[in-house]
């Protein structure tokens, strides 16, 4: 079963719209194809980045983004970050989710922003767009 890190974008394209590949891969959190893994700075990521929609176009609520967060919580692995690879990327928000990944022993960080990752190869790790990664899992037996 493949272990993943999914950027920020990932998780606000979903909440921005209902019809894409990150929707898609979201809404199979739960499921039996991928463990999502997270780490406390990352979630706080995800919320702090997450509620900026509220008030927007997007008719998202403080509480949608709540129970997201929540949900993914509870059906994602949480892990404890040992080490810090910081300075490797260009972003620090992007580090720590590179060093979710190393720490987890990822497969994957699904991202929108591939240029963003180049070098996490190095640790084993491929970042790939939500619709490659859908793509793997429909191959899979």
């Amino acid at each position: 079963m493949h272990r993943i890190v999914l950027d920020t974008n990932v998780v606000v394209a979903a909440l921005r719209s209902r019809n894409g590949a990150s929707f898609a891969v979201m809404s199979r959190l739960d499921s039996d194809e991928f463990v999502t893994c997270l780490s406390v700075p990352v979630v706080i990521e995800y919320e702090a980045v997450a509620m900026r929609l509220v008030g927007s176009t997007h008719s998202v609520s403080r509480d949608d983004i709540e129970g997201l967060v929540d949900y993914m919580c509870k059906v994602g692995v949480p892990h404890v970050i040992d080490f810090l690879w910081r300075p490797f990327l260009r972003d620090a928000n992007d580090d720590m989710i590179l060093e979710l990944a190393v720490n987890a022993r990822c497969d994957f960080i699904v991202t929108h922003n591939i240029r963003d990752f180049r070098g996490v190869e190095r640790f084993g790790i491929q970042s790939i767009t939500p619709k490659e990664f859908l793509k793997l899992l429909e191959v899979q037996p």
